[in-house]
């Protein structure tokens, strides 16, 4: 009982390089899809940012804080581009902020933005 002799390549020899070459086709899918993930993630912390912004402008307004402080205490929080808005409307004080989303979003001219409004403590 001999074995019969193969004529070929050995077993699993046609298959060499197949997996470099599904690396090299899946590899740039993979990256794209994790600078997607991330610039979500960025643009989704932005907003975070610029609406505590505002909720923080708010409340020192509320406490009394002239405009010029309570768009400080927003840019503060919302980063030095960021443009506040200070106003008043229905004895309420409304702080809006908006700020353009960084990374490749930058030039697709997307902001965010946000506002938040506070009825001003009375004073003594």
């Amino acid at each position: 009982m001999g074995r019969a002799a193969r004529s070929g390549p050995p077993a699993g020899g046609r298959e060499r390089g197949g997996v470099t070459a599904e690396l090299a086709l899946v590899l740039p899918g993979v990256v794209l899809l994790l600078v997607a993930l991330l610039t979500a993630a960025s643009a989704a912390l932005t907003q975070v940012r610029v609406a505590d912004a505002a909720r923080a402008g708010a409340r020192a307004a509320a406490l009394g804080e002239s405009h010029g402080e309570v768009a400080g205490v927003a840019r503060e929080l919302a980063g030095d581009d960021a443009a506040v808005l200070v106003s008043e409307a229905g004895g309420y004080v409304v702080v809006e902020v908006s700020r353009d989303l960084a990374g490749p979003l930058r030039g697709a001219g997307l902001t965010a933005r946000s506002s938040a409004r506070a009825l001003p403590e009375p004073g003594e």
